[in-house]
């Protein structure tokens, strides 16, 4: 029977629950909004299926050799209307006009974000752009495996360890499966979304029609946080954002998230897919600030998968190491602040603009600024000395 004595040594992936033969596995939020496996003992038969599905437990190792490319999609509107450089959608679409079925992030009807699935080039439109608070993966294992077993083609897309999650239960190769992963700062609550969304309302006095994490009107390296409204919207750059703020800074982030076991160059998805942070150092020629794809083929699937968007992308292969350079998150978990607990342990006491005003530090503009700055005179230098 898996036991979770400490909270950091579950990450929330719904395996357990989906594999458990007798359903006595139910996952409940904490406190903190996050949501674990409660374990019915009076329906569980001790078989330890749970425990055998487990990723963190399992801890997977992967071999192989990983490459990576700068990448945009040359349709501008699906560009400006994605979190990056628009892959995914291509990548989606390849599947979904094969007859097969996509897996991701959207959200519901209430703003909350859950896994579903598509399988028409329409419906893909609900996973585009990030959403910054971790998903309730629900029956989406089973039915990923109902259409592998149909030998339809399913593309899964999440968190690495929501895909190390669906692997786990699958334990079985299907060549009609193409995972998908991303490189992932950390999830943050539900609840401290839920927190803002409630807040928002009551500020704006409107019931979002449409929310995005990654507005990119100022530029991919200026995105905000946006809701928009009937009637009017609601605009702020990610370091202002109340929420956003919460999330960069992490505060609300999962426990798990500052000790994650699944940041590591060698993955067992297909493909990863994140921001290429730092471009203008490694290709500044893919870069015009309307957002570039780091696209790293992690097996002969993912290759040929992309070979197959190849035409309908700008694209450079770059060096792997360099390509993660700029991006830690590939590799290494956030530090917890000091006041984290502060904030979660005030989160039903306070409003959320108290709240976040209280804990979390705002960022130091004039050093910002100065560093800024420093970086313009060491590239003019260099220009100089060549």
């Amino acid at each position: 029977m898996v036991d979770i004595s400490n909270k950091q040594d579950c990450c929330g992936c719904y395996s357990c629950k989906n594999k458990c033969p007798v359903n006595a596995i139910k996952m409940e939020e904490d406190e903190k909004g996050f949501r674990y496996p409660i374990i019915d003992k009076n329906i569980c038969i001790d078989c330890g299926i749970c425990e055998k599905v487990c990723p963190i437990l399992k801890k997977c190792k992967t071999e192989n050799a990983p490459k990576a490319y700068a990448a945009y999609n040359k349709d501008e509107e699906v560009r400006l209307n994605s979190s990056s450089g628009g892959v995914f959608t291509l990548i989606a679409e390849h599947i979904i006009n094969q007859g097969g079925v996509v897996f991701g992030a959207a959200f519901d009807t209430d703003f909350s974000v859950r896994h579903m699935y598509a399988v028409t080039v329409e419906e893909l439109e609900k996973f585009r752009t990030s959403k910054y608070l971790q998903s309730r993966i629900e029956d989406t294992y089973k039915q990923a495996e109902d259409f592998l077993k149909q030998n339809r083609k399913v593309l899964f897309t999440g968190t690495p360890c929501q895909v190390e999650g669906l692997l786990s239960f699958l334990n079985k190769n299907y060549n009609n499966l193409i995972t998908q992963d991303i490189i992932c700062h950390g999830v943050p609550s539900p609840k401290v979304w839920k927190k803002y969304l409630d807040y928002r309302k009551s500020r704006d006095n409107e019931e979002p029609v449409k929310i995005n994490f990654r507005q990119k009107e100022n530029g991919w390296n200026s995105y905000a946080m946006e809701f928009k409204y009937p009637k009017s919207f609601y605009k702020n750059n990610r370091s202002s954002d109340l929420y956003m703020r919460a999330f960069l800074k992490d505060f609300s982030l999962r426990d798990s998230c500052y000790n994650c076991s699944f940041k590591k160059k060698n993955r067992p998805s297909d493909l990863t897919l994140a921001d290429f942070w730092g471009i203008n150092n490694i290709a500044p020629e893919i870069n015009d600030n309307k957002g570039t794809s780091l696209v790293i083929v992690n097996s002969v699937k993912g290759e040929k998968l992309f070979d197959s968007i190849s035409n309908d992308i700008v694209f450079k292969q770059v060096e792997f190491e360099d390509s993660i350079k700029y991006n830690p998150s590939m590799t290494k978990s956030v530090s917890k602040h000091k006041n984290r607990e502060k904030f979660f342990d005030n989160l039903d006491k306070m409003n959320f603009d108290e709240l976040v005003g209280k804990f979390i530090p705002k960022d130091n503009i004039i050093k910002k600024v100065i560093n800024k700055s420093k970086m313009v005179v060491k590239k003019a230098l260099r220009k100089i000395v060549k």
